[in-house]
Parts: C-alpha cells; structure tokens; sequence
C-alpha cells in the first residue's frame, strides 16, 4: 500500500470522529461581533488535546482587543516537529464568524446533519478548517510518519475584523514564521491571490429641525442621498477596470449599513453609513482610497450646510501569488484530481482574507480546504451555512498527501 494509500485509508477511519469533532466546535458560539472568542480557543485546544496535539495559547492583550471593537482573541499555534532540515508548513483556520442572522431552518449553533451536509454557523467557513487541517495532520503523522521538517496548525480569530489580531499578531509578535502556509479555502480550487477591501465609516452632519419648520434644519439626509447616488454611480465605472487574475472580474462597492435620525418628525441631523470597496490586485489602494474621499467631499459639496467625517475602518490589500507557492500549487492540484476525479483551477477569487498578511510577511500561500465550489453554495454569511461531508473527507485526504510531498 503506498503512503497516499495509508493516509485516504486512516482518513476514512477516522471520518466520523472529524465530524464530530466539527460539530462539537460549530456548537461554540464565535460571532464577530461581539467578538467574545477566547472560550471557543478554549474548547478547541481541550478537543485537540485529546487527540495528543498541544496548543499553545496566545492570548491578545484585553485592552488592545477592545480598543479594536471586540471582546476576547486567543490565537493557538500546534507545532509539530519530525526532524532537523526540511520546511515548515502552516495550516490557518479562522474561527470568528459574522452572527447567524434570520431565516435559519436548522440550528446555527447545532452542528446537525441532513442529507450528507453538516449545518451551522462556520461550518463551511472555517471551522470546517480547523477539523480538516487537523485530522490531515493526524493523518500525517499515523500513516506517512515524517522524519524532517515541520507543520503548525494556526487556529486564529479574527478574520472578519481584517486579521490584524490574528496571523497578523501572531507574525507582529515572532511567533512564527513558515516557509509556506495553506489557508482554508474551498476543494475545488486553489486559490493564489484575492481582492483587497477598504471600509471606511462616513458620517453625513446636517442640523436637526422640526419637521414642521424643516428650513430651519439642515437635512442631512438628503446630503447622504446625493453622497450616496455619486458612490453607487462609480459601479458604472467600475465595470470598465477588469482584472487579468482568473475568477476576479472587476472592482465594486457595496453600501452595508445605514443609521441616522432621532424620529419620523424631525428633519435628520445626522446619518452615518458603511461602505466596502473591493479592490482588484492591479489597484493601487491608496489611489482607490484618495478617490472614494473626493467622490465624497464633492457629493457633499452640493449640499449646502453639509459636513462630513470619513474614517477607515479597513484596509485589507489583495493577495498576490509569490513565487514560492508552486509546490504548493503543484501538490494540491496532483492530489485534488487524484481523490476529486477532476481538475482543481489555480484562479483567484473575490473574497479578500487574512491570507494576504503571510504574503506580506514574504511567506507563500495558498487557499485551500473544505468546502463547495462556490461561496453561494456553502451560504456563508447567510443562513444554512453547510459543508458537504464528502467534500470535508476529500479535502482532508488532499491536505495529507500534500503534507506528505512537502515534507519529503
């Protein structure tokens, strides 16, 4: 039997032990905000204990967690070490996760499954992650026994926020440094760059009147509107400016959040609101950043009496591929065609990850995991979020054998 052989056959094995070992972690509430992850870090190192693997704690400091909107980060690093020589492989997984919402037909915090699809909030992204990553090292360590090199799990939490407390801390504090690294992602593709995203928070002041004398107010509202219509009419724009990286098409902009007004009768004000702009790898984010800024200070100037404050909540930079990912690449399409029975694309994709923070820390990288084809199939950030069994056990075998090249 050939080693690849070894580790598709302890995988199976073990199957039903990852599931449950997903769903005892899909129970653990880490909804981004609030942000109170400390206690999922917690549970996921006492899992991982069990199974032999220690996980050092790295807790954030408090005050820099909540200076930052959130309540608790604890990152954990599993290093295991086979031998002197060969590389260091880091495997990330984030566990914070945006909140349930509405329209659930399953339990978001139950882990339950139906018609061979595990169901909860990150189930597919990416605490689908943290249990493939971790029985492919298992896996690893079982059937191919390495003797050289290195892997280190990086369970981190905060991903939705930009990852700055995440790998981010983790690479700011020396903790570690890989030679390459494998993010979770999706099984039916690898993922080699990704979009940038800057947030900004803009405030729209006018002068709050009785809606019966609204001349005497200042509506700022109504500024936020033309504000509004100028950013939205950029989309047009956007559509002209195309991406040559497979699986990104252009740049856009999403408004995500509105709030202002104090009641119906009186003329608003004050209204704040939240925009995303995604970037693709070809801009430049500090031009994308200045012209969103002037896009806005000219809106605003049509109105008179109208003021505006605009913070940056944001700035995430794309992921570009560095040039030592090819093994990584290599290895992961091999074995994706191998136990998939199809071709696994290097392309890009539209999200943007904390991914970009080991690029920048000239760390190659990859995005690759458990999960469906697409983000809409998974319902990330949407209700039902599910993964398909059969897709975490393939994917699970893929990272093993890429495992075990790399640390041949």
């Amino acid at each position: 039997m050939t080693d690849y052989a070894k580790l598709d056959a302890w995988i199976d094995a073990h199957f039903d032990e990852e599931v449950q070992f997903l769903q005892q972690l899909v129970r653990v509430p880490t909804d981004t905000p609030p942000g109170i992850n400390a206690p999922h870090a917690e549970r996921t190192a006492e899992l991982l204990k069990d199974f032999g693997l220690d996980a050092e704690k790295h807790a954030v400091p408090e005050q820099e967690v909540k200076e930052y909107g959130l309540e608790s980060i604890t990152n954990l690093i599993v290093r295991r070490q086979y031998g002197s020589g060969g590389r260091t492989v880091a495997l990330n997984a984030h566990g914070d996760v945006v909140p349930p919402g509405e329209g659930w037909t399953h339990d978001p915090y139950g882990g339950e499954i139906a018609e061979g699809r595990l169901y909860g909030r990150a189930a597919a992204v990416s605490k689908s992650d943290f249990a493939s990553f971790t029985f492919a090292l298992r896996a690893l360590e079982a059937a191919a026994k390495p003797t050289k090199g290195s892997v280190e799990l990086h369970f981190t939490y905060d991903e939705e926020f930009g990852g700055i407390l995440g790998p981010g801390w983790l690479l700011k504090q020396g903790l570690t440094k890989p030679d390459l690294m494998i993010a979770a992602g999706f099984s039916y593709e690898v993922v080699t760059a990704h979009n940038g995203c800057l947030q900004m928070e803009v405030t729209v002041h006018g002068k709050m009147a009785h809606a019966a004398i609204p001349t005497t107010g200042v509506d700022a509202l109504q500024g936020a509107v033309k504000i509004l219509n100028a950013l939205y009419a950029q989309n047009t724009l956007y559509q002209q400016v195309t991406s040559k990286v497979e699986g990104i098409t252009h740049p856009y902009l999403n408004v995500g959040r509105i709030e202002g007004g104090t009641n119906t009768n009186v003329v608003p004000g004050k209204v704040v609101f939240k925009l995303d702009r995604r970037m693709i790898p070809e801009e430049n984010p500090v031009e994308v950043e200045a012209t969103i800024r002037q896009v806005i200070a000219d809106a605003a100037a049509e109105s008179a009496g109208i003021t505006v404050e605009i913070k940056r909540l944001l700035l995430a930079n794309s992921m570009k591929p560095l040039a030592g990912n090819k093994p990584l690449v290599d290895a992961i399409q091999t074995h994706g065609q191998a136990v998939f029975g199809e071709p696994i694309k290097a392309m890009g994709t539209p999200l943007y990850t904390d991914v970009r923070l080991y690029g920048e820390a000239g760390i190659p990288g990859v995005i690759y995991g458990a999960g469906p084809r697409t983000v809409l199939e998974s319902h990330a950030k949407r209700s039902d979020e599910r993964v398909v069994l059969e897709d975490l056990r393939r994917a699970t075998k893929v990272i093993a054998r890429t495992l075990s090249d790399l640390l041949a």
